[in-house]
């Protein structure tokens, strides 16, 4: 059999995987099968920059054409791959002939979450995943659009900001008691809250959708959301933001373990030792935290990559990279690294006010995440004092003229 290695997904972990194969020598066929129209892009503009008109759609390429034939990667767009037999090593897709690989990469991404209320399939409601959701979108808004965004988290305040910058009117609706409850502390929710209240986004806290109403005059397209305080939102567009889920349906017909995601070891392979997992699709242990967590970040999809690349050569490695995050919400940008993770303290460096200040998430006196708004010193060295864990002294760490790396007590 000729050495293939087949790939599922062309997104980030998917190209760089195939690069990195190349670069360490693999020699063998390569091919790359995607359900998108698409070759490998950025999504993390498509709720900013991308949705607002200011990123043209040939900056959004990972890498320009003709890399994929200057790395010899089989690419097969609009293919979706249906079944995996692992018996007999191949790969069957909706179109063409089966794949007989040798070694196999599930990089299959995530879907977003859907409501499921009432009269969701009108017209004018939205999911933002894809170059195709965003053009969809940004096609429709203008100035003075009603928007509703369902969901209060990184997403669904990214695309606040951007409406409100296209001169759009918003309306967030939250569930939770607090805006990013679930990834940041009250002091972080309770300052983006005021910020886009502040620039004239309605954030509606403790609200779910119970159903979406047509207009009178056009039956098939949405005019109103109902929720659960009795209100009734007027709506031109509106956009689902509930988060993602991974896309494992391949993975557990296969029989693959999943586990919030397919479930990859140390070194991203699965339970069956031919087939690998990266990206947002997959889950794995971090000994960090001791915990198995699925991560949605560039940053992970590259390395984790890489990992793959290099066992798929016959090198064991092992992906234990300190994970970071960011997010930008007009002129703030949020940099997280590490995650916050049962912590038991929580300390502020410098004040909401100033718009850029630091917060550290601890556990037993020791960084183990932090949160910086407009503030990438203390960014860059919190990596080092996450990764080498030595006790923190409080009150310096509370003082933001002190410089980070010299609060360790």
């Amino acid at each position: 059999m000729t050495d293939t290695i087949a790939i599922v997904g062309a997104g980030q972990a998917a190209l760089q995987t195939a690069e990195s194969l190349r670069r360490g020598g693999f020699a063998g066929h390569l091919v790359m099968v995607s359900d998108e129209p698409h070759p490998a892009y950025q999504r993390p503009p498509l709720s900013k920059k991308y949705l607002a008109g200011e990123l043209p759609l040939e900056r959004m390429w990972l890498k320009p054409a003709a890399f994929y034939e200057s790395h010899q990667v089989d690419l097969r767009l609009n293919v979706r791959a249906t079944a995996i037999h692992r018996d007999r090593q191949q790969l069957e897709l909706s179109q063409g002939e089966p794949i007989q690989y040798s070694q196999l990469l599930l990089a299959t991404g995530a879907s977003p979450r859907q409501s499921t209320a009432p009269g969701v399939s009108l017209q004018g409601i939205h999911a933002l995943r894809s170059i195709s959701d965003a053009d969809l979108i940004r096609a429709r808004l203008k100035p003075g659009s009603r928007v509703v965004i369902v969901g209060g988290g990184y997403m669904g305040l990214e695309v606040a900001a951007t409406c409100r910058g296209l001169g759009c009117q918003v309306d967030v609706l939250e569930m939770g008691a607090r805006v990013m409850n679930r990834v940041v502390a009250p002091v972080i929710s309770d300052f983006f809250t005021a910020e886009h209240r502040r620039a004239g986004v309605s954030i509606h806290l403790g609200t779910t959708v119970t159903g979406f109403l047509a207009a009178a005059s056009d039956p098939t397209r949405v005019a109103t959301v109902l929720a659960s305080d009795g209100k009734e939102y007027p709506a031109d567009e509106v956009i689902i933001a509930m988060g993602v889920q991974p896309n494992i349906d391949l993975a557990t017909r296969a029989g693959l373990d999943c586990e919030n995601g397919i479930a990859v070891d140390e070194t991203c392979r699965t339970n069956d030792p031919l087939i690998f997992s990266a990206g947002d699709c997959c889950s794995q242990v971090n000994h960090r935290y001791a915990k198995r967590i699925r991560l949605e970040s560039v940053d992970n999809a590259f390395e984790q990559a890489k990992t793959v690349a290099s066992n798929m050569l016959g090198t064991r490695t092992v992906h234990d990279k300190l994970p970071w995050f960011w997010s930008d919400q007009y002129d703030l940008k949020i940099l997280i690294v590490g995650l916050n993770i049962d912590y038991d303290q929580v300390v502020l460096r410098g004040t909401p006010d100033s718009r850029s200040f630091s917060c550290a998430y601890l556990r037993d006196a020791r960084l183990i995440a932090m949160d910086c708004i407009n503030n990438a010193k203390d960014y860059m060295a919190a990596k080092k004092l996450i990764a080498d864990k030595p006790l923190c002294d409080l009150s310096r760490l509370a003082d933001p003229t002190i410089p980070l790396k010299d609060t360790v007590a």
